[in-house]
């Protein structure tokens, strides 16, 4: 009878494996992905410590663990040991996110992960693995994007590493950055992407503002450069929420009976219309106005600023309504409200 249940188990494990094969490779590649990060990650420490250590890569890393200490101390972020390792990426993308949409709906495509949840983007250490992915849902017919990352957050099951392409960024940037993902690992809400990465983005800039204020006040070069930034980053993000307004409100017309090719028709119409409106708008940086010179956004392109940004205003509601803006309660509020 032993014998029997024994050999029912495995069976249905070995089942389970074949149904589930993609998710058991995918993990696959995302653990060893990771591991090999950190199994050639190295101490911060032995990095200042080395002559040979360029001065640039010095002076960032000690700006990430001021930015940590600030988060921690007047943020109430999780204090923990990420960034205390670094890895050199030899100016090679880590990792790239996959994400995908519904053709003429912005409805993410999604993933589900044992203990995780759900997840509307994947995430490849292999270039050409995400690749073949991409084009496996294009067939499916989804839309899909991939894009690189510059910064990702294990939710405290691994030590995240300071990754060598990281500091390439000014410090504002990187101070947002940082913040961003210690907020993941300080709150992160099960089956909630879009409230996780809107929340991660509102505390990582208006954390970065106050970093930079209190570092070097308001009328110093690192505040105005990252303000001047900022204000680039909303009005471009403001023109990408009113198009996928607008898409959404063309998609809601479309009759079962249409042809996919009248659809395409007027979805291409509208994409160019939003597109086109970049150039009345007044940006600091002209970089913004070639923004889809060389290919046309699709749905999956539109989908990810509703992911990171279309609750910002709420979010800052709440914080000046019923924290009087002071951030630091703020973060302390949502942590009590999703225990």
């Amino acid at each position: 009878m032993i014998k029997k249940a024994t050999w029912i188990i495995l069976a249905l494990m070995l089942l389970t494996l074949v149904f589930n094969w993609h998710l058991v490779a995918y993990g696959y590649q995302q653990a060893s992905g990771q591991l090999k990060i950190i199994w050639n990650a190295r101490d911060i420490q032995n990095v200042l410590a080395e002559s040979s250590t360029p001065d640039s890569i010095k002076q960032k890393i000690k700006i990430i663990q001021e930015a940590k200490a600030f988060a921690h101390e007047n943020l109430a972020l999780a204090k923990t040991k990420n960034y205390t390792t670094y890895y050199d990426q030899n100016g090679q993308v880590a990792l790239w996110n996959l994400s995908a949409s519904e053709k003429f709906a912005l409805e993410p495509k999604s993933w589900s992960f044992p203990l995780l949840g759900s997840f509307p983007y994947k995430g490849f250490f292999n270039l050409e693995e995400g690749k073949k992915e991409m084009a496996r849902l294009r067939e499916e017919g989804y839309e899909a994007r991939i894009r690189p990352v510059g910064g990702w957050s294990t939710l405290g099951w691994t030590k995240d590493p300071i990754l060598s392409n990281m500091i390439e960024r000014a410090e504002g940037s990187l101070a947002e950055l940082i913040i961003h993902e210690l907020t993941h690992t300080t709150l992160f809400v099960k089956d909630n992407i879009d409230f996780n990465e809107n929340l991660a983005s509102f505390i990582g800039e208006r954390g970065a503002i106050q970093y930079l204020n209190e570092k070097y006040g308001k009328n110093s070069d690192p505040f105005f450069e990252y303000i001047l930034g900022e204000e680039d980053s909303q009005t471009f993000r403001n023109q990408m929420l009113l198009g996928t307004q607008k898409l959404d409100s063309l998609y809601k017309t479309f009759d079962k009976q249409d042809s996919d090719s009248a659809k395409n028709v007027l979805k291409h119409i509208m994409i160019d219309k939003i597109t086109s409106s970049i150039d009345t708008l007044h940006f600091h940086n002209p970089r913004y106005y070639k923004a889809f010179s060389s290919t046309r956004p699709n749905n999956a392109y539109f989908m990810s600023y509703l992911r990171y940004y279309s609750s910002k205003d709420s979010l800052a509601e709440i914080l000046s309504s019923k924290y009087k803006g002071n951030l630091k309660l703020f973060v302390k509020g949502m942590k009590d409200y999703h225990k």
